[in-house]
């Protein structure tokens, strides 16, 4: 395994995952050039790709608004940072691919199995209107799917994941929480006092030490640690 195995043993009452990126394959690059339409040297592809990562992230650290806003208003930061010009119709063609995004490849298998044993908890960075369409994507019954509609808020906010807590009236130590991304996750709830957290490596940030974080290259391997 890719990382350190430094989980509890103790069973979860509650496995809780993020969902875009995690399990649903985050593909924003192809709505994002089409976009663009040839207004970005492709020399440059690269930092846009990055900075517009960051703009996205800086969004949702505010207030809330629809997560098809946070898209236009991040899209429309980038563009202005690149001094070219946005689409006043971004955020709705960015939510209209992300409803048309489908699961990774390793995840409905071992995520029902999973399922099938624990209970599953889905908390995730966007609407209810997404989550209807994304969740049954996945093959697994789910718990409780959770919201930064639901909450207010979104995560790395403290208050996305209070609402998991006050939602499912648990405790941080009830849980083993899956996700692929580090600050928008594992970074948060590390301080809040989440332990049992994992993340599943798909490259999209780097692996630092100090959050006492396991690492996972599959589900499937974490359902070996589980003992399924």
């Amino acid at each position: 395994m890719n990382g350190r195995i430094m989980a509890t043993t103790n069973r979860p009452k509650y496995i809780s995952f993020d969902v875009y990126g995690t399990l649903i394959n985050f593909d924003i690059d192809p709505t994002t050039r089409r976009l663009l339409d040839g207004r970005l040297p492709e020399e440059e592809w690269p930092a846009f790709k990055k900075v517009f990562r960051g703009y996205r992230f800086d969004e949702v650290c505010g207030d809330y608004k629809p997560y098809e806003q946070i898209l236009q208003d991040s899209f429309d930061r980038v563009c202005k940072y690149w001094g070219i010009e946005s689409n006043e119709d971004a955020g709705a063609q960015f939510a209209e691919a992300v409803r048309g995004w489908v699961a990774h490849e390793d995840v409905p298998a071992p995520l029902k199995l999973m399922g099938d044993n624990f209970k599953l908890v889905a908390l995730s960075n966007a609407d209810d209107s997404f989550l209807d369409i994304s969740i049954p994507k996945l093959g697994a019954n789910f718990h409780a799917v959770l919201t930064a509609e639901q909450a207010q808020a979104y995560k790395p906010r403290y208050q996305a994941f209070e609402y998991m807590l006050d939602t499912l009236n648990a405790k941080p130590e009830d849980f083993l929480h899956i996700s692929s991304h580090t600050r928008y996750d594992v970074h948060p709830m590390h301080d809040m006092g989440f332990r049992n957290l994992w993340l599943l490596d798909r490259g999209y940030d780097p692996i630092g030490p100090g959050y006492d974080l396991n690492v996972a290259k599959s589900l499937d391997e974490i359902n070996k640690h589980l003992g399924l």
